[in-house]
C-alpha cells in the first residue's frame, strides 16, 4: 500500500508574496506590468495591474498563466512548440479557453507538485519571464 503525502495548496498568501515580488522586480526594471496567480484548478487568487500598464497586459499576464499551469511548463520554453513546424502548432486553437504562447507564465509547484501558476504582462516578453522568476524565487526562499 503506497502512501500519498499531502501538498499545501497555493494560498492566498502565497499569492500575495508572488504579486509583491513580481512588482518589486518590475519597479526595478522599469517596467508597467499586470501579474495573474492562479491556483492549480486555474482559478484567479490574485491579479494586480500597474496603473500606467498597457490594459492588454491584464489578459496577457492572465492567459500566460494558464498556458503554464495548463501545460505544466514556463510559456518560455513553448513558444517554439507552437511555430508552424513544431509539433503543437495546432495547440493555441484547439482549445476552448486561448492559451498564450509568449514568456512570462510560470508554473508554480511545492514538494513537487504543481499547486498554480503565476503570470507577467506588459514588458517585453524576457523582461516579464525575468520578473516572474524573480517572484516565484521569492515565494520558494
Amino acid at each position: 500500500m503506497s502512501t500519498t503525502t499531502a501538498v499545501t495548496p497555493l494560498t492566498t498568501a502565497d499569492a500575495e508574496v508572488l504579486i509583491t515580488a513580481a512588482t518589486r522586480a518590475a519597479e526595478a526594471a522599469g517596467v508597467q506590468v499586470s501579474v495573474t496567480v492562479l491556483d492549480a484548478g486555474g482559478h484567479l487568487l490574485a491579479f494586480r495591474r500597474d496603473d500606467r500598464s498597457v490594459l492588454i497586459s491584464g489578459e496577457t499576464s492572465t492567459r500566460k498563466a494558464y498556458t503554464a499551469l495548463q501545460l505544466n511548463a514556463p510559456t518560455a520554453d513553448l513558444v517554439e512548440l507552437v511555430k508552424p513546424d513544431g509539433p503543437f502548432h495546432s495547440l493555441p486553437t484547439a482549445l476552448d479557453r486561448p492559451l498564450l504562447f509568449i514568456a512570462g507564465g510560470l508554473p508554480v509547484h511545492r514538494d513537487g507538485r504543481l499547486i498554480g501558476a503565476i503570470g507577467v504582462g506588459g514588458g517585453a516578453p524576457e523582461q516579464d519571464h525575468g520578473i516572474a522568476t524573480a517572484a516565484l524565487a521569492e515565494l520558494t526562499r
